[in-house]
C-alpha cells in the first residue's frame, strides 16, 4: 500500500505535532512561574524543579520508549503514551502543592518523548532514501516553531484571568486531539514479524552492542555536539539577553525568532536538497554554514565592547541553519544502521543528545554565559568537535548511500 501525497503531508503535521507536546511541556510554564509561586507560597527557585523534575524522567525514559516500539508496534507505544501525557496533565491542573505537581510533572516526562523518539522510526519504516529525508525535513521544520510559540500560547492563556491550570487543561486538550489524530490516521508500521521481544538480557545486549558500535558513537556524537554549538545560546539566553545584550524581559524574541528560524529554514532545505544533493555534501554545506557562523561570531565579539542585535544573534541564524540542514541525514544514517531495532537506535541516539544538552544547560552555560567571547569560543568548540567526528566517521570509509527514490510502503519489508 503506497501513501498519497495527501496522506504524506498529513503524516507529517501528525508526526510534528507528537514531537511538540514534549517541548510545549516545558515552554508553556515559563510565564506561569511567578504565579505558581505565589499560589504554592514557594519561590521561584523551587518552582524550577518543575522543570528538572520533567527533563530528568524525559531523559530516563528516553531510552526505553524506541524498544517498547521494536516489540509492540509503534501506534500502539504512541497511543499509551499520549493516554498517560493526558492523566499527568490533569494531574498537574488538579494539583495545589508543589510535591503533587512535582509527581505528575514526572509522570508528564516520562511519557512526553514517545512522540519524537517513535516518530523517527515511524518515518524509516515507511520510506527510503530521499523521501524519507525529506518527510524528516518536514517534520523538524513544523517542529521547530513549538519553542517560539509555546511561551506565547503560556501568556495568552494567563491573560484571561484562569490562572495557571489553564496552560495545562491546554496541554490536555492538546493531547486529545493529538490521540485522535493518531488512532485515526497513524498505521500500524512495525509488522509482528519484525517485531523484537521485549525480554531483558536480549534488551541489555542490544543496548550495548549498539552504544558501543564505534560508527553510533560517531554519528550521535556529531549530532549531539553540532546541536550542542546552538543550544549552548538556548541554555544562556537569561544572561545572554537580559546581561550581555542589556535588554528587557520581553525581549527574549532576538534570541529566539532567529535560533528557531534558521533551524527551520535549514530543515525546509534539507527537504528541498533531498534527491539532488548527495547526503554527504549537504552535511559538508551544512558544517560550512556553522562554520562560517562561529568565526563570525568570534570575530565580532572580539571587534566591540558590548555586543548588540542584531550582529549578535546573525551568527547563531546562520548556525542553526546549519544544524537544521545536518541533523536529518545524520538521524536517518543511524536509524538505517539497524532495520530491525530503529525504535532502540532512536532512543539510544535521542538519550546522548539528552545528556549533552543536560551538561551543557548544568555544567558549561553557568561557566561561561558571563562573557560573550567565552560564549562564541565554547559554542565554536562544539562545532568543531562535531566536524571532528564526522571526518573520522568518513576516514573510517563510511559512507551514507546515495538517496534514491523509491516508492513509500507501510510495511517495511526491504530495509537490509
Amino acid at each position: 500500500m503506497t501513501l498519497s501525497a495527501t496522506s504524506t503531508r498529513r503524516l507529517a503535521l501528525l508526526l510534528a505535532g507528537l514531537a511538540m507536546f514534549g517541548p510545549f511541556s516545558i515552554d508553556t510554564m515559563f510565564p506561569a512561574f511567578p504565579q505558581l509561586a505565589q499560589r504554592m507560597a514557594v519561590d521561584q527557585v523551587a518552582i524550577q524543579q518543575t522543570i528538572s523534575v520533567y527533563l530528568l524522567a524525559y531523559g530516563a525514559m528516553s531510552i526505553a520508549h524506541g524498544p517498547m516500539s521494536d516489540a509492540w508496534g509503534r501506534r500502539r507505544v504512541i497511543l499509551a503514551g499520549l493516554l498517560v501525557f493526558v492523566a499527568a496533565s490533569v494531574g498537574c491542573a488538579l494539583s495545589r502543592d508543589l510535591p503533587t505537581l512535582l509527581l505528575f510533572r514526572a509522570l508528564q516526562g516520562l511519557s512526553a518523548g514517545v512522540g519524537m523518539i517513535v516518530g523517527r522510526a515511524v518515518i524509516r519504516d515507511l520510506f527510503q532514501g530521499h523521501e524519507a529525508q525529506r518527510l524528516m525535513s518536514q517534520v523538524s521544520m513544523i517542529f521547530g516553531i513549538a519553542p517560539a510559540i509555546a511561551p506565547i500560547i503560556g501568556g495568552w492563556l494567563l491573560l484571561t484571568g484562569a490562572g495557571w491550570p489553564l496552560i495545562f487543561w491546554f496541554l490536555v486538550a492538546f493531547a486529545l486531539v493529538l490521540l485522535v489524530a493518531t488512532a485515526l490516521w497513524l498505521p500500524e508500521t512495525h509488522p509482528v514479524q519484525a517485531r523484537t521481544p521485549l525480554s531483558p538480557k536480549p534488551l541489555l545486549r542490544a543496548y550495548l552492542e549498539i552504544g558501543t558500535n564505534a560508527r553510533f558513537q560517531r554519528l550521535a556524537a556529531a549530532g549531539a555536539l553540532m546541536f550542542a554549538g546552538v543550544f549552548l545560546y538556548i541554555a544562556s539566553a537569561p544572561a545572554l539577553v537580559m546581561g550581555l545584550l542589556g535588554l528587557g524581559e520581553r525581549d527574549f524574541a532576538w534570541l529566539f525568532i532567529p535560533t528557531i528560524g534558521g533551524m527551520t529554514l535549514g530543515s525546509f532545505l534539507s527537504g528541498r536538497m533531498a534527491g539532488r544533493l548527495h547526503p554527504a555534501s549537504q552535511v559538508r554545506v551544512g558544517f560550512i554554514c556553522c562554520g562560517v557562523a562561529a568565526l563570525a561570531n568570534v570575530g565580532y565579539t572580539l571587534s566591540v565592547e558590548q555586543i548588540a542585535v542584531p550582529w549578535a544573534v546573525l551568527p547563531i541564524f546562520l548556525s542553526g541553519c546549519g544544524v537544521g540542514l545536518v541533523f536529518p541525514i545524520l538521524a536517518l544514517a543511524v536509524l538505517d544502521m539497524y532495520p530491525r531495532q530503529r525504535g532502540l537506535a532512536s532512543s539510544l541516539q535521542a538519550f546522548v543528545q539528552l545528556m549533552t544538552n543536560a551538561i551543557v544547560a548544568g555544567v558549561l552555560s553557568p561557566m561561561l554565559s558571563a562573557s560573550a567571547l567565552h560564549l562564541a569560543l565554547g559554542s565554536m568548540a562544539f562545532f568543531v568537535s562535531g566536524w571532528l567526528f564526522w571526518r573520522w566517521e568518513r576516514r573510517a570509509g563510511r559512507r551514507l548511500p546515495r538517496q534514491d527514490a523509491i516508492t513509500p510502503r507501510l510495511e517495511p519489508t526491504d530495509h537490509a
